[in-house]
Formats: structure tokens, sequence, C-alpha cells
């Protein structure tokens, strides 16, 4: 499981950050991607990657303002191109609005697309558990930008433990069916009358991942929330240290504040995004710094930059 950043900056493009995606590749899991907003030029972002589009079957959008969904038309259009690959169907999870949006964008640039797009549209009323699968929940949650905005969790369900296979050939359990009834629980007997107690060769369930990502917003207790004791956290950071008033006023966080969220909910690691252009190399040095201060596990992402979860 990994997080690969395609746009980390705030508002519009700059030379050096695009303006807001970022795929959350399940390949190992369920050979999936998962793409949380689509900002302009996402779909150039993602050909600098070793994304495959057709590999994309979710797509989740924080909230309306262009710069996370204004490359939504092109993306989806260019998906639609992959002539020698299998065509697949597409969830898109947002605000209410979101449908019009590509409907109307798709139907006035006269684009045809030959997959289904399956809409799932949010209030601040229907909000919570938004999506589930055998193997992952998302959870919504209304943040509080200057328009409604969705904060998501992500939660990969506890992983079944694994057989130890060496363990029960050392004790003389020939490989074969009896091997298939131990890993499902059963207990089995061996022709000496020996019996193989199935919990001992199967070790205890893993823990599944937690992953929080908060899109634009003031500091608000919806994002502890939704980030308690999850194993990354991506959190906006558009300002810096001593910009609270100004963040307050346009809606957006500061890294001293999205430090303070990590540690409160006991997160495991911080990644700053979606910053300010005016914050180049030297100044986003001094914004990760500043922010260590309150949480020491924390990095400002670059565009193209993958994190192992």
């Amino acid at each position: 499981m990994e997080i690969q950043f395609l746009g980390t900056g705030a508002g519009q493009p700059a030379k050096q950050r695009n303006v807001s995606s970022l795929a959350l590749k399940l390949l190992d899991e369920i050979n999936e991607v998962w793409l949380f907003d689509c900002g302009e030029g996402t779909q150039r972002q993602i050909l600098e990657t070793t994304i495959k589009p057709r590999k994309i079957k979710k797509i989740f959008i924080t909230h309306l303002h262009g710069d996370h969904i204004f490359g939504l038309p092109g993306f989806l259009s260019s998906r639609s191109f992959q002539a020698s690959d299998e065509q697949t169907d597409l969830e898109i999870y947002g605000p209410v609005g979101i449908k019009t949006f590509v409907e109307t964008s798709l139907k006035v640039s006269g684009s045809k697309i030959p997959y289904h797009i399956h809409y799932f549209e949010f209030d601040e009323n229907s909000l919570g558990k938004i999506m589930e699968t055998d193997k992952f929940t998302v959870y919504g949650q209304k943040l509080a930008h200057t328009i409604f905005c969705i904060g998501y969790r992500v939660v990969q369900k506890d992983l079944e433990g694994t057989l130890d296979a060496e363990a029960l050939r050392a004790v003389g359990l020939p490989f074969g069916p009896l091997f298939g009834k131990v890993k499902n629980g059963q207990d089995v007997e061996l022709a000496d009358g020996r019996k193989i107690i199935a919990k001992d060769f199967i070790s205890a369930p893993k823990k599944g991942k937690i992953i929080t990502i908060i899109g634009d917003t003031r500091k608000t207790m919806a994002s502890q929330k939704l980030a308690q004791d999850a194993d990354v956290l991506v959190h906006e950071s558009t300002y810096g240290k001593g910009d609270e008033r100004i963040a307050k006023n346009h809606g957006h966080s500061t890294n001293m504040q999205a430090a303070q969220i990590a540690r409160d909910a006991n997160v495991k690691c911080l990644l700053l995004n979606h910053v300010s252009a005016r914050f180049l190399g030297r100044d986003c040095r001094q914004m990760e710094k500043d922010a260590s201060t309150i949480f020491s596990n924390v990095k400002i992402v670059r565009d193209f930059e993958e994190v192992s979860i």
C-alpha cells in the first residue's frame, strides 16, 4: 500500500507543484488505485508515474473548488482511449453537484465514455460510512472550508492470520487437503493419533492500516476524529507559522495546526500537503521544521513523491 502525490500545491499550478490530487495505490491488496481529488493536469501528472488509468476504480472528491476537480473531464476522457485495455466501470464519490459537473463537461465537449460512471453524492446529512467492501471501509465527515468539504478516513479491515506451513511440515502433516483444513481453523488428527490444533499454527490477525486524507479546512475537531490513531494523516498546509488569521479567513490550516491535529489524534505519520505557491524550497524546510516542534514524524510532500504505508 502506497500513497503517491500527483499534485501538492494550493489554488493554482506552480512550477514545482501541480494542484491537488493523490493516488492511494492498493495494487497488492485489491489490484486497484483510488484517486483523491483530480485537479487540472492530473492526467499529465499520471504520465510521469507507473499508474495505469484503467486501475483507477474509485475517485473521491473532497469539494467542488476548481483546483480539486478541473482535471476530471480530461482524465475520464483519456481513460476511455485505452482501446487495448478492458474498459472497466468507475465510481466517483463526492459532494452533491459532482455528477452535474462531470456530465455537463462531457456533454458540452461531446466526449463519449465507453464505460459506466457510478456516482455517490453526499451532503452533510448523509456522511458517515460511505463505502464498504470485504477489505476496506471508507468514512466521510464534513470539514470547515468556505464551501462544503469532505474529509476521508480509509480503514483496511484486519488481515487474517497466516499459516505457518514450515511448522506443519516439521510435525509431519503431509501437504494437501489437511493443510487447507488447518488454514480454515479446523483441528486435524494425524495417522498416529496426534492432534494438530489449528490456532497453534496460525498467526494472530494483523491490524489493518488507517489512512486519513484531509482536504481544505480550518482547524476543526472533525479532522481529529477522522485522524484518530491513523497510520498516515495527509493534511493540508496552505499556510505557515504565524498565518493563523489569514488561514481562518480563507478556510485553510497552517502547518502548526496540522501538527496539533496529528499530535492530538495520536497518528503515526503526518504528511503536509496543499502548500501555497508562495512557499519555496527553503520556506518549506522551515515549515517542516516548525511543525516538528509539535509533532516529530512530519514531512512536507512533493509532487510524484511516493510514501509506503
